[in-house]
């Protein structure tokens, strides 16, 4: 009896491994067979590689991408607006009139004239100019918010790619899952056919294969969802290729862990900061602007020169001028009658007049209400410095977080590759079967895509960290033609976007050009 047991056991063991012979009659493969490229069949329709930057390439052309320029194209238009109606103004007009006199024995006598006027904002208080300066003001926070959202759409779209390529592997793995669990399903019919194991044993199987089976079908939708997301994102359908060497790689980045740096070019990058800036320079103007209109009086100075009266109220030819002192506006107007006014007397008149509040205006509640608008633009301004530096810290924690996260990874990686050479050592000495070594290659499989993962979450940590600071350039990380550059609030161009360029073929392998400081200091690809 004490040599029976080791005997059965030898038995079973050598049943399995001459079972399992007629489905693994080939040598064992040097690499996993996930990892291995798959051939297309002769006559199948491969789908096109997508890299990176074949996906940046195709955002420029999405919803989101167009949107964000034409928000910066308002801003351009409004600042346009706001200088031409602070420019000069030229207007032409025309008035006619009968008149009679005396009543009772005059006659009707008509006349017409032309009116020229111009007017020009001289003063630089006055409501134009200022509305010229808050739009170069919105110009250059609409142009930070611009390359934010650029900046924000290409985290989307990694985030998208990386999902993606992320599904893809998730499906083969489960397709490689599944083979190995309906070949252990066989195998365990076989076994229970020779009564070597028990029922349970073979339900323990079955649910294993079922499992598989569900968690293939799952990561089959996967892929699906993946490619809705990136769809969403680029806003145009992409077929996402089977074989995971047709999907490029995400860029290698290594941003600067100097957190005063970082948080420094956050604090002149971000847009929540421009924006909180140019709310505090437009309530400064207000408050100077109701300070002044409480000092100063409304005074109107005018000259009016030329052919002034007919004697009957009537004028000839005149042209005359006016400057308010608080509109700031210079304007200047001339009368041609439109028929011979013959030797009508000439002259001039000269005209000030003005007006001063001194009970009962508005001046007192309106500097109070700009000095209480200047105490909210500079709480404002100090929330969105403090959420700034909150986000930097959180991005750059949540960065070392996932490179610290890849030590273990990598060495269980070469764990499962020490325990799939083992394996193949003791198939050469017969203690152990060609599914044991496909176990194994699964092992080595899955610990691979781990390691893939966690490089990919590193990847997405760093492009979320270079996205906080405003150091994220689209440009330099898919190798893309330059983009539009908005143009600065003094020389702003009336002309659109240049038109986003076609997409371009991309390499197959991660981009390697070197970020230069300005865009990821201290960090090379």
């Amino acid at each position: 009896m004490t040599q029976r047991f080791p005997a059965l056991a030898l038995t079973a063991f050598l049943s399995l491994g001459l079972l399992t012979t007629g489905h693994a009659q080939t040598a064992p493969p040097t690499t996993p067979p996930s990892l291995q490229q798959q051939s297309p069949t002769p006559g199948q329709t491969q789908t096109p590689a997508i890299t990176l930057g074949s996906v940046l390439a195709l955002l420029r052309l999405s919803p989101g991408w167009q949107s964000a320029d034409l928000t910066y194209r308002a801003a351009q238009l409004a600042l346009d607006s706001a200088r031409t109606r602070a420019g000069l103004s030229l207007s032409v007009g025309a008035d006619g009139s009968v008149v009679k006199a005396p009543w009772d024995s005059g006659e009707w006598k008509g006349s017409s004239t032309l009116n020229v006027s111009a007017s020009l904002n001289v003063l630089p208080w006055s409501p134009a100019r200022e509305s010229v300066r808050s739009a170069e003001r919105a110009l250059a926070a609409a142009a930070v918010d611009l390359r934010n959202s650029r900046a924000t759409l290409t985290v989307q779209a990694a985030q998208a790619f990386a999902g993606a390529r992320s599904a893809v592997t998730g499906l083969a793995q489960a397709e490689a899952q599944l083979s190995v669990t309906t070949r252990l399903r066989a195998v365990a019919e076989e076994q229970r056919a020779q009564n070597l194991i028990t029922q349970e044993a073979v339900l323990e199987r079955q649910s294993a294969l079922e499992s598989a089976q569900a968690a293939r079908d799952r990561a089959a939708r996967g892929v699906g969802l993946a490619a809705a997301q990136l769809t969403r994102v680029l806003g145009q359908p992409l077929a996402l290729p089977t074989d995971l060497s047709r999907l490029g790689g995400l860029p290698d980045l290594t941003p600067s862990g100097d957190l005063s740096a970082l948080l420094t070019r956050a604090l002149s990058a971000r847009p929540e900061i421009a924006r909180a800036e140019v709310a505090l320079a437009d309530a400064q103007a207000a408050l100077a602007t109701a300070q002044r209109n409480a000092r100063v009086p409304d005074v109107t100075a005018g000259v009016r020169a030329g052919q002034l009266s007919d004697g009957q109220g009537g004028s000839g030819r005149t042209v005359g001028g006016s400057l308010n002192s608080k509109t700031g506006v210079l304007g200047v107007q001339a009368s041609i009658p439109l028929k011979d006014t013959g030797e009508m007397p000439s002259g001039v008149t000269l005209s000030l007049s003005g007006t001063y509040t001194l009970l009962g205006g508005a001046g007192a509640g309106e500097q109070a209400q700009a000095a209480q608008g200047v105490q909210q633009a500079l709480l404002g301004l100090a929330t969105a410095r403090q959420a700034v530096d909150l986000d930097v810290r959180t991005r750059l924690s949540s960065y070392q977080d996932e490179v610290g996260g890849l030590g273990s990874l990598q060495t269980a990686l070469v764990r499962a590759w020490t325990a799939l050479a083992s394996t193949r050592a003791r198939v050469d000495a017969g203690l152990a079967t060609p599914l044991d070594v496909v176990q194994a290659e699964l092992g080595v499989s899955q610990a691979q895509n781990a390691v893939d993962a966690q490089h990919a979450a590193v990847a997405l940590a760093a492009l979320q960290l270079l996205q906080a600071t405003g150091d994220l350039d689209p440009v330099l990380l898919g190798q893309l033609p330059a983009l539009p550059t908005p143009a600065a609030p003094a020389q702003v161009s009336s002309a659109p976007p240049a038109s986003p360029p076609a997409p371009s073929p991309a390499p197959r392998t991660p981009p390697t050009e070197s970020i230069p400081p300005t865009a990821a200091p201290g960090g090379q690809p």
